[in-house]
């Protein structure tokens, strides 16, 4: 109980520190979040240390009312901040940052299949690495969904992350944390925003195939289908379409975008919303049948770079799936959004790393919860 709310309180000041006023180091609170953060029970034992104890109980008393009151208003990520492994593993974000940049070095490709791993997450039960669970005689996996089937990746960059951190220090980084800082790694070498990484998640003893098919947005998605989606994990209309931004340099294959080629009404006619002269040039690679597995870019424009090129295709009637038009074409306040990212890259750049944090703070798994996985890809025996 103490530790949960050291924690809680930690939290609290962490976050009025960066967001209500300018940190000041010579300031009382902040002198009250490094003595929280550093505190260690081993040094309980020394006169000085008694007297210290004495003066965080009294200060975890007045800020208890501060911290339940905080968690009950803003119960989605309230126990999670940057510094929570500074203490335990102050080697974690520089082992993940390492390994990551290796992955990405190999393979462009693989900053884009990083970031879709966490969103994925995410969406099904939080952002608690139940993705990353194989199957076994309790848990049925999410790998196997519709919407991760043969399509999602970086799984040996996260088992290689996790080695290398279980080496340094045991049994103390989650899995969730792992994804949720890969993610924001890969994002930034791939030309992205960098943000800090609000952590302290731990990992869920559970899968949910149902919770995979069904609340991450698909290819074929109507508009209100995907803000409803989003809606659910308490994500509002700018964070649906600067999210959507994530994929822009992603490989896509055939089959997720044939029907807009072909048949998109149901009379033999490509999608009208689809620039034709694209549509044409797709079909050389995407026929009626076959070819299913064969890839494209989405953004064609900067396949590798993050950047706002995603959003000028749209307005050029040249987003590869539908659930991507339809920013543009069912929603006008969406459109309006998509129309100022696309003239203000660091507009987009700014909302998008908001937006990752936010998402990021969904239904975390804290406090005694959950467990630290030893192997991201199965629960501790």
């Amino acid at each position: 109980m103490f530790l949960t709310l050291l924690h809680c309180v930690q939290s609290v000041l962490y976050k009025y520190l960066k967001y209500i006023q300018p940190i000041n180091h010579q300031s009382k609170d902040f002198q009250l979040f490094f003595l929280l953060h550093n505190f260690n029970l081993p040094w309980q034992n020394s006169i000085m240390a008694k007297s210290l104890l004495f003066l965080l109980s009294l200060s975890l008393l007045a800020f208890a009312p501060l911290c339940f009151c905080y968690t009950n208003n803003y119960n989605h990520g309230s126990y999670l901040y940057p510094q929570f492994y500074d203490h335990s593993c102050p080697k974690a974000q520089q082992i993940v940052q390492s390994i990551v940049s290796k992955a990405v070095a190999r393979e462009a490709r693989m900053a884009a299949s990083l970031l879709r791993l966490h969103f994925h997450d995410c969406f099904v039960k939080g952002c608690d690495a139940s993705i990353l669970l194989d199957s076994s005689k309790n848990i049925i996996t999410e790998k196997t969904s519709n919407p991760n089937r043969n399509s999602i990746r970086g799984l040996e960059v996260i088992d290689e992350i996790k080695a290398a951190i279980e080496k340094e220090c045991p049994s103390t980084v989650s899995c969730a944390d792992i994804v949720a800082l890969a993610a924001r790694d890969s994002t930034v070498l791939a030309g992205g925003p960098h943000w800090e990484v609000p952590l302290g998640r731990r990992d869920s003893k559970s899968a949910s195939l149902s919770g995979s098919n069904n609340d991450i947005p698909a290819p074929n998605n109507t508009f209100q289908t995907i803000l409803t989606k989003f809606k659910r994990q308490k994500l509002n209309i700018v964070d649906l379409v600067a999210l959507s931004g994530k994929i822009a340099h992603h490989l896509l294959m055939c089959t997720t975008f044939r029907q807009r080629l072909y048949n998109q009404t149901g009379r033999g006619l490509a999608d009208f919303t689809l620039d034709q002269s694209l549509a044409a040039s797709l079909r050389n690679n995407c026929p009626r049948s076959g070819g299913d597995q064969n890839l494209f870019f989405l953004d064609f424009v900067s396949p590798t770079k993050f950047d706002n090129s995603y959003f000028k295709n749209l307005l050029a009637n040249k987003g590869l799936l539908n659930s991507d038009q339809v920013l543009v074409t069912k929603s006008e306040v969406a459109k309006q959004l998509v129309q100022q990212y696309a003239e203000n890259n660091q507009l987009f750049l700014d909302q998008f790393a908001k937006s990752m944090v936010k998402m990021g703070n969904l239904s975390p798994i804290t406090g005694s919860r959950g467990e630290i996985r030893k192997n991201c890809r199965m629960v501790n025996s």
